[in-house]
Parts: structure tokens; C-alpha cells; sequence
């Protein structure tokens, strides 16, 4: 391993400002063995890979505040407490309530035709039986933006804008503008419902869902996604006159409903005040399995976390696994764990989330104090051998974990190949098949490697560029 190491620094693997080995912290042979022992045993691994299997497939879709998301916290209690979890638990919370009864949309002129759409979360309801008006077609929010009130009143709007697809998944963050604002301008400028080109990268005629609004609530007006296809057809059709569509949406709405995060422990030894914590989201829209989004990610922190917890001797500090409820329809379990742990956060020395698929870690991102850039080497040095490059230092840690960084959490992200996610994200499609071992695998042990060097290296990961205490 150590000449592994050496010829990485030695061909120039020094990427995004940081340097090579010889400028990385010293870790203790024996931490370095277990941490190799770590990755070895992960790259076999199969308890990880069977908590995905058995959620997806004993629970199903688990959406946000449903019988179905509470039947996942009970099944995830058990099974932890199973696999030998200390202090195994449910932190509860209420959130507003939205799903689907139905969501039919057609085309009923030129032509009859059925169009292949869901709903998006928090939609309101079209009066009973759907509302039909022509279809008026706009290339971006932006331009609906501008449009005047004349050009909407009284039709049903259709954001035509494809999504680009890229390894790091930055084209979601444009293309999920017009989810978020279709329904509330469109209704501003007096639309009777708004359709999108689905937010994804597949062409299949699968509909991509999707939250309109990150509070819950119900949306400003009737909103659907349509499928890549149906988007074609629909732009096509206007090419050659009017088109008229019918938009159907029946929702079931309560102001509270229960929900929570399951946490279980990994107890420390001397240092078990300081917490590490990795993390997923347990909930997933309804429309799959929610196999990549996320149960993927609970299955890679369980199974990462299990291997620790297997040791002959616990780390110094306590590991603590969060599975996080109703993170797609507003990061609630984000914001009730960061407000019910607020007077410990300053012992989470190190937080992480994995919350992108299954695809395998291509780069390491930290967001640690200018001080411990060191430590930040150290790791990425142990991971190179996976194929993960180092990044910069400027890692958010994900979206449940977002707000902890502005409490002065020290946070990862072990970056995933994201090419094909939105293939799957929020869709059908999203199902166990998708997930890949192999790359599943390397998830679990990069996850190990880094859990295990933060909880027994005792390391201050928020140490400033002058504080030369260790």
C-alpha cells in the first residue's frame, strides 16, 4: 500500500490543491491495517447490499409522512437492532402531508391520445373530472416568466426544457427550476394547469415526479410531469396547430402527519462524546422502490457502519448512523435532527450523506478547517487506491446534512459517477435492478475507510490554518 502511495505522488496526483503523501498527516500503522482490513472486507460485502434488497422489497415506495414511510422506520428499527446497533431509536416529527389519487392527462385535440404523466408533489387538485383548455408551449420558466398574461389565461401551460446530463448531476439543479415555478406563475398569469418536460435524462416514457415546493404544502395550481417522449409528441402536435389537453389531478392533503429519523450507535471508547455521523434518507416518492434514491444509501452507511461495529475493539468516538424521514418533500428530517441535537453539534466532529445512487465514488470533497487539509490528504490518499481522486475543499456533505456545515460541522462528500441517476430519479424505474454491486460495494468501503480513520484518529477536522494543536 505504501508504494502504491509513493508512485500516486510521484506521477503528479496532487489534484485540487492538494498536495501528495509526504504533506499528508501520519496515520498509525495499526489504524492504517485496520482501515485496509476495512476496505477488503467491504468489497465483499453483503449486508449493506441486503438491507437495500430487503427494504425495497419487503417496504416498497416509502412516501414522505404515509403508513408505508412508518412501516420502513419500524422494519429499519428491527433490522438494526438485528445487525447489533447500540441505542437504536426514532426521534419523531410531524410534516404537512400531500399524495397522489389520480393523474390523468391527454391530449383530446387534435387527435385523442394518452400522455404518460405523474403529478408533482404538492400539485393542488383540477376541479373533479379535470379541466381541457389548448396547450400553450414555452421553451423555459424563464421565457413563461416574460410572457404576458394574455399569451397564458385560460390554457394549460407546457415548459418544453430538456435536462443535460452530466457525471456530477449539475444539470438538475437548472432543470428543476421549472418544477419548482411552473404551477405558481403560470397560475399568477391565470393558466388552468402547467405540464413539464419530466426533469430527467431518459427517454423511455417514464415520468419523472418531483417536489414543486420544499415545505410540503400544497402547490399554487395543477402541475404534471410529463415523460421525454410524450414531450416530443406534444411539441410536434403544436408544430402543426392548436392542441388542446385534458390535465386530471385528484390529491389526498392532511396539515400533519407523522414522521422520523431512525438512528442507531456505534458506542466510542474515550472519546464516545464526539460523534461522526453518517446518513441517508429512508423516504422515497412512490412511484418506484426508491431503491436509488435512497435506499442505496441506507444500505451503503448501514453496511459500512456494521463492518466498524464487527471489530475486536470499538473506535475512540461514537459512530452515529441517521436515517433521515421525509428529506424529499422538504429536508424535514434534516431540520428536526439539526434542531433537537443543536446543543451537541459542536461535538459531531465529522458528518456525512450519501444521497446520489449507487454509482461508484470518483472524488472526495471535504469542507474541513484550513488547519486540517492534512488529515483531508491522509484520506483521500487512502482511497486513491479505489479510484477516488481527491477535490477541493469545499464540500456541502448533502442535503439533509446542508445546514449542518453552517452550525461549523465539518462535513464530506465522497463524490458518485451520477451519469445515468437521472435515468432513474423520482421515476418507475427506480428499482433494485438498477443498483450495481461492484460499484455498490466500493460506496460501502470508501464509507468504511473514512468513518473508521475520523472515529479512532481522535483528529480535529475543524482546526484553523493556525492552530497547530493536534
Amino acid at each position: 500500500m505504501r508504494f502504491r502511495l509513493l508512485t500516486l505522488c510521484a506521477i503528479g496526483v496532487g489534484l485540487a490543491g492538494f498536495g501528495c503523501a509526504q504533506d499528508a498527516a501520519p496515520l498509525p500503522a495499526e489504524t492504517e491495517a485496520v482501515t485496509q482490513a476495512l476496505i477488503e472486507s467491504a468489497l465483499q460485502d453483503q449486508v449493506g447490499l441486503r438491507f437495500v434488497e430487503d427494504l425495497t422489497t419487503e417496504i416498497g415506495p416509502r412516501l414522505a409522512g404515509s403508513p408505508q414511510e412508518a412501516l420502513a422506520r419500524d422494519w429499519a428499527v428491527a433490522e438494526l437492532n438485528e445487525l447489533g446497533f447500540a441505542n437504536v431509536r426514532v426521534e419523531g416529527f410531524d410534516i404537512p402531508y400531500w399524495s397522489r389519487v389520480t393523474d390523468d392527462v391527454s391530449i383530446t385535440s387534435p387527435s385523442v391520445q394518452p400522455v404518460a404523466a405523474t403529478a408533482l408533489g404538492g400539485s393542488a387538485e383540477t376541479p373533479e373530472g379535470g379541466v381541457e383548455a389548448e396547450l400553450v408551449r414555452f421553451t423555459s420558466l424563464a421565457t413563461l416568466i416574460a410572457a404576458p398574461a394574455s399569451q397564458v389565461s385560460g390554457k394549460v401551460v407546457f415548459i418544453d426544457e430538456r435536462m443535460i446530463k452530466s457525471m456530477n448531476g449539475a444539470g438538475y439543479g437548472m432543470a428543476v427550476r421549472k418544477r419548482g415555478g411552473c404551477a405558481k406563475v403560470a397560475t399568477q398569469k391565470g393558466a388552468v394547469a402547467c405540464l413539464i418536460r419530466s426533469v430527467g435524462t431518459q427517454s423511455h416514457r417514464m415520468p419523472h415526479t418531483g417536489g414543486m415546493l420544499r415545505d410540503g404544502a400544497e402547490g399554487a395550481g395543477p402541475a404534471a410531469a410529463v415523460s421525454a417522449p410524450d414531450a416530443d409528441q406534444l411539441a410536434r402536435l403544436l408544430e402543426r396547430g392548436p392542441v388542446k389537453v385534458r390535465v386530471n389531478i385528484q390529491t389526498e392533503i392532511s396539515d400533519s402527519a407523522p414522521s422520523g429519523n431512525v438512528i442507531a450507535e456505534i458506542m466510542g471508547s474515550d472519546l464516545k462524546d464526539e460523534i461522526v455521523l453518517i446518513s441517508c434518507h429512508l423516504d422515497s416518492w412512490d412511484l418506484g422502490t426508491g431503491a436509488l434514491d435512497d435506499g442505496a444509501g441506507c444500505g451503503i452507511v448501514v453496511g459500512a457502519a456494521k463492518l466498524i461495529a464487527d471489530l475486536p475493539e470499538p473506535p475512540r468516538r461514537t459512530i452515529r448512523v441517521v436515517l433521515y424521514g421525509s428529506e424529499e418533500v422538504g429536508l424535514f428530517g434534516g431540520k428536526a435532527y439539526a434542531a433537537a441535537h443543536a446543543d451537541e453539534l459542536d461535538a459531531h466532529v465529522l458528518a456525512a450523506e450519501s444521497d446520489f445512487g449507487a454509482g461508484n465514488i470518483w472524488r472526495f470533497q471535504t469542507g474541513f478547517g484550513e488547519g486540517a487539509l492534512a488529515y483531508a490528504k491522509t484520506i483521500q490518499n487512502i482511497l486513491a487506491p479505489l479510484g477516488v481522486t481527491p477535490d477541493n475543499n469545499e464540500a456541502g456533505g448533502g442535503p439533509d446534512i446542508s445546514m449542518l456545515p453552517g452550525a461549523g460541522v465539518p462535513v464530506v462528500t465522497p463524490g458518485q459517477n451520477g451519469m445515468d441517476y437521472f435515468d432513474y430519479h423520482h421515476t418507475p424505474d427506480d428499482t433494485f435492478d438498477k443498483i450495481n454491486p461492484v460499484d455498490f460495494r466500493q460506496n460501502v468501503a470508501v464509507y468504511a475507510a473514512f468513518t473508521y480513520i475520523a472515529a479512532e484518529s481522535g483528529w480535529d477536522f475543524r482546526k484553523a490554518a493556525d492552530d497547530e494543536t493536534e
